[in-house]
C-alpha cells in the first residue's frame, strides 16, 4: 500500500505462483499520485518481498498497449516471455507475460 500525506494511493498485491514463482498482480495509483514515482516503489517492494518470501522469480500479465507500465517492468529487470492476443474490454488486445529472476 503507498500512501501520499496520508492518504492512500496506491496498492500492489504479490500472490503465489508457485512454490518457486511469485505473482506481482493489480499494481494500481491513483491518477492524483501518478508522477510522484509510486509505481516504480511499488514494484521494488513487491520484488523485495518476493524474495524475502524465498521465491526465485516473478512473473506479470499485462496488455501491450500500457506503454508505461511496461518500460517500468523493463526498468526493474523483467523480461518478455510470451504474448497471446485476446478480446477484453470491447477491444482486441495482446496479453503479455513477464518474468524476471530474483
Amino acid at each position: 500500500m503507498a500512501e501520499v500525506d496520508g492518504v492512500r494511493a496506491g496498492c500492489v498485491f504479490c500472490v503465489r505462483g508457485d512454490d518457486v514463482t511469485a505473482k506481482l498482480r493489480l499494481l494500481l495509483v491513483d491518477p492524483a499520485a501518478r508522477g510522484l514515482g509510486l509505481v516504480a516503489r511499488l514494484v521494488e517492494e513487491c520484488l523485495r518481498f518476493a524474495r524475502e518470501a524465498g521465491y526465485e522469480s516473478i512473473t506479470l500479465w499485462t496488455n501491450d498497449v500500457l506503454g508505461s507500465a511496461r518500460r517500468i517492468y523493463q526498468k526493474q529487470g523483467f523480461e518478455l516471455v510470451t504474448e497471446e492476443p485476446h478480446h477484453s474490454f470491447g477491444h482486441d488486445l495482446v496479453g503479455q507475460t513477464w518474468q524476471r529472476r530474483l
